[in-house]
């Protein structure tokens, strides 16, 4: 082989090199100028999360929650819904932060369109997703306000909470945790959460007038107001075309007035709650529940 030609790519070999251990020194010294000590607390924290990254706790990802906790003194350690006590425990004890109350709460559907047989004003043809059919005139039924029905809630819940049964999502209390998940994803917005230790709730989120609610529904509360006007506890509102219940407020005043809003209800959609009737599981299980379902989820 002709030697220049040798000298030539030993010589660029070398000039490979040296650009090599140029950059590679150069990234080194950058790396070491500028590293970030990592907080170990924020690791154990992570640890002892459930890992479910639903964004209940309203930070992105469990991570995001971590450090947050870690960092932030506003920031409570109760926000893991998933874990529910038994992981907001662990994190008060590793943060040093007051153990606040762990409200056990449950999605709930505010819509009876099953039940109060609301027709659809047009069939539906597209993707098969409820925000998609959300644009396309508020949906097929006649209900403006009422369920899609077309599992887009079921579909994002990370915990197969939420099953679809004739076109409408039935929520399994024992498998719900609260990550409000569902409640972000619904385009109508007929998804809340509600404390177990509700008294009444009503399955309904029409902001019709009565007469329009009556052509389309046979149950659909028509803003009469008469529970408004009998709860002694002054816990339940009418406001922007809605009925809303103070819960707190409801529950603070006792069972002493029977459910008077109920009773008075002329379409009875105003509806007397026990939460601890319709869900099975026991505290210390909640959050084996989370670690059961998250043990094949991928990290």
């Amino acid at each position: 082989m002709d030697p220049v030609l040798i000298k030539i790519a030993l010589g660029g070999l070398a000039l490979l090199v040296c650009i090599g251990l140029f950059f590679g020194i150069g990234l080194a010294l950058a790396a070491h100028k500028f590293a970030v000590e990592a907080n170990p607390l924020i690791e154990e924290v992570l640890e002892v999360l459930a890992g479910a990254q639903c964004g209940g706790c309203g930070y992105p990802g469990c991570e995001g929650y971590a450090i947050a906790v870690v960092t932030d003194p506003e920031v409570p350690p109760n926000l893991c819904y998933p874990g529910k006590e038994a992981v907001a425990e662990k994190v008060a004890q590793l943060t040093g932060k007051k153990m606040a109350e762990v409200e056990d709460m449950i999605a709930t559907i505010r819509c009876s369109r099953v039940e109060g047989r609301v027709s659809h004003k047009h069939e539906y043809i597209g993707f098969a997703s409820c925000t998609a059919a959300n644009l396309g005139f508020g949906g097929p039924s006649a209900c403006r306000f009422a369920c899609i029905g077309l599992g887009e809630c079921a579909a994002a819940c990370p915990f197969g909470a939420i099953t679809m049964e004739e076109n409408f999502p039935r929520v399994d209390a024992n498998k719900c945790v609260a990550c409000g998940t569902c409640v972000r994803t619904c385009p109508k917005q007929i998804i809340e959460l509600m404390t177990l230790k509700a008294r009444v709730h009503v399955p309904c989120s029409t902001k019709d007038l009565g007469k329009n609610v009556r052509q389309v529904c046979q149950v659909g509360c028509i803003s009469c107001q008469m529970c408004v006007k009998k709860c002694p506890a002054e816990a339940i509102t009418y406001s922007g075309g809605l009925i809303k219940i103070d819960h707190p407020k409801c529950i603070a005043y006792g069972p002493e007035c029977h459910e008077v809003c109920a009773e008075k209800c002329p379409r009875q959609i105003m509806r007397r709650y026990d939460g601890r009737q319709v869900i099975v599981r026991q505290p210390a299980a909640e959050t084996h529940l989370a670690e059961t379902h998250l043990a094949g989820m991928p990290t």
